[in-house]
């Protein structure tokens, strides 16, 4: 067994205090919540079952991913109408300019806080 593989594999959770599997070599059963929600599913208040673990060579530290039961999960509420409502003004408010007062069609970047067309119009009077 390569050293590597050794420090992220401990299924019974006597190193790092819940079972830990190597990278994409967890047993079955398990799910991230990424992979719960694929299925329709969220963890819905259980708590954390197990981890997969990744040495990241190049940044020196490592990668964690937990796991949670999917015997255990439950079912994605529905939305609501209110919660559709809700989202969509929140979405027109990322596409509004606060400059231009117009929809633009596609977020606006938080770096420059305003829409493409004014900040053109911004370096051409600044130059």
């Amino acid at each position: 067994m390569s050293g590597v593989f050794g420090k992220c594999y401990d299924p019974n959770g006597a190193l790092h205090g819940i079972p830990t599997y190597p990278w994409r070599l967890a047993p079955d059963g398990y799910a991230t919540r990424r992979q719960l929600r694929t299925r329709g599913l969220r963890p819905g208040g259980q708590p954390i079952a197990a981890q997969v673990m990744r040495i990241n060579r190049r940044a020196g530290g490592v990668r964690v991913a937990y796991l949670y039961r999917v015997d255990l999960a439950k079912q994605v509420r529905p939305m609501t109408s209110r919660k559709w409502g809700a989202l969509a003004l929140a979405m027109l408010a990322r596409r509004t300019c606060p400059k231009c007062q117009l929809d633009v069609g596609y977020c606006i970047p938080r770096r420059y806080g305003i829409c493409g067309l004014c900040l053109a119009a911004e370096e051409q009077c600044a130059a």
